[in-house]
């Protein structure tokens, strides 16, 4: 049995891709029938992605697109059929948007399912409202209580509720469980509206079908669904196997007709560190911004603070696509394709003279005392000039860390959309490299396939990767839906 999935809020498609890498005697126990993503560049990657699921065994010109040989007009005009799927599946639209009504989008989700009663849901709101650092900026607006952000989970409920899927998997940030919105615990409020997804769409209805209502599981714990606290849906993906400490709140949300419970996640043996899945990638150095760059200016610029330290001798700063073998340590047959020869989206970023020399004394601290340094661990003349550095060093407030090492025999800290902005929270263990993670390194620790390409200017790439869920987790989580239904 093949079960069909709806994909909202998609993101680049990280939960989309753990579900349909599930297989059993290589067939595909689920397929993408529609994601949703109202973002453009991250609905190009959705779109990409989709046509290379439309083949068993991808074309040629696939990989002749990934190297640059081919541009994408080219690709799907190689193959209309299967390029004609893909943009049917990929839906750029804005749930909860005004030019999208609910009934536009119902109708094409509809369009696109042949067994609307028997197929999942997967997704999770945009999480600006819940997370600790949106929630800062946004309350500073005067009308923060009204802000359609709290409340869009919302809409992913009204497609429940007319879908009325067998099960459905929902993900969102940590601080969902802090939240309040009027003084109130905006959770608890979630997880009622979840076990009855239908009085999102019909509030003055007293009675509910079994087949309208869901049980809510843990992932990490089991037990009585009645029995859980907030905090037993906080997945911890370092726990199992992710190399990142990327803590998510993931809800498995089961209609109340079918028999029988989830299990839940198995933990890792041992931790996957950053160097596991980085470390057999091509070396890189950082751009030098705010001068002539070459190598020879950045290596000055490194050695007139750090003199008789080791540097490379040659280094490129990568491109979109590099000429490599790569040869990954761990989870080799998930990562490697031997097809694309080469590296995709591994490119480096310019930093100022400044941060090279911040960036370079990090890693080596890193690497000396096995942590990544604090402000206060910094020399004098390695300090931001920011107006708030003494008062983040005296107070040890959160931005004490703000140039944060990834260390190379631990999981990384969580890779976020920040990742976008600047490299400082990025920065790679290796000292002679100089330089934060690429967009490749970030989605090696994010766990997506070496032959997933990101499409956009590489900002956009960044976004993508961070805010998507890491699918080697939904792999896992995948596994678990499929073991409970598939004797439906």
């Amino acid at each position: 049995m093949t079960i069909e999935v709806i994909d909202l809020f998609a993101g680049p498609g990280g939960l989309g891709e753990g579900f349909s890498s599930i297989t059993e005697k290589n067939k595909k126990l689920f397929k993408i029938k529609i994601s949703i993503e109202k973002e453009s560049f991250a609905h190009q990657t959705l779109t990409l992605r989709a046509f290379f699921r439309q083949f068993d065994k991808p074309p040629i010109e696939y990989y002749q697109y990934l190297r640059g040989e081919i541009t994408k007009d080219e690709l799907f005009g190689k193959h209309p059929k299967e390029s004609e799927e893909a943009i049917l599946e990929a839906y750029c639209a804005e749930l909860g948007g005004d030019k999208f009504p609910h009934k536009t989008i119902i109708k094409r989700i509809l369009s696109q399912i042949s067994d609307p009663s028997n197929c999942i849901v997967i997704g999770g709101p945009p999480c600006q409202a819940y997370s600790l650092v949106g929630r800062s900026k946004m309350s500073k607006n005067e009308d923060f209580q009204n802000d359609p952000r709290h409340t869009l989970y919302k809409e992913y409920l009204r497609i429940i509720a007319d879908i009325q899927p067998v099960a459905f998997v929902m993900e969102n940030v940590k601080g969902i469980l802090s939240s309040k919105l009027n003084g109130e615990y905006i959770f608890g409020r979630i997880l009622e509206d979840i076990k009855t997804p239908s009085k999102v769409t019909s509030p003055n209805k007293v009675k509910f079908k079994t087949s309208e209502q869901y049980t809510i599981y843990s992932l990490s714990k089991s037990g009585k669904p009645e029995h859980l606290n907030r905090n037993d849906f906080i997945i911890k993906s370092e726990e199992y196997g992710i190399p990142q400490c990327r803590h998510r709140v993931i809800l498995l949300a089961v209609r109340n007709d079918i028999r029988g419970a989830p299990s839940i996640l198995n933990p890792a043996k041992r931790p996957t560190s950053v160097e596991d899945v980085i470390a057999d990638l091509p070396p890189l150095r950082s751009g030098l911004s705010k001068k002539i760059d070459s190598f020879d200016n950045w290596k000055n610029a490194i050695l007139t603070r750090f003199k008789r330290r080791d540097v490379y001798d040659d280094l490129s700063r990568g491109d979109e696509f590099i000429p490599f073998e790569p040869a990954p340590k761990t989870f080799k047959k998930w990562f490697h394709d031997k097809r694309i020869k080469g590296v995709l989206n591994h490119s480096t970023r310019a930093h100022i003279e400044s941060d090279l020399h911040r960036y370079f004394y990090s890693a080596e601290h890193a690497i000396r005392h096995g942590k990544s340094p604090k402000l206060e661990d910094m020399p004098q003349d390695l300090l931001p000039n920011h107006k708030n550095v003494k008062s983040a060093i005296k107070s040890k407030s959160l931005f004490n860390d703000r140039f944060r090492v990834q260390l190379a025999n631990k999981p990384a800290t969580t890779i976020t959309s920040h990742i976008s902005k600047d490299g400082h929270y990025f920065i790679h263990y290796d000292p002679k490299q100089c330089r934060s993670l690429t967009v490749r390194e970030a989605a090696r620790i994010q766990t997506f396939p070496d032959n997933y390409k990101f499409e956009g200017p590489r900002t956009s790439q960044y976004q993508q990767v961070g805010n998507a869920v890491p699918p080697l987790l939904a792999h896992q989580i995948a596994e678990i839906v499929y073991d409970l239904l598939k004797n439906l």
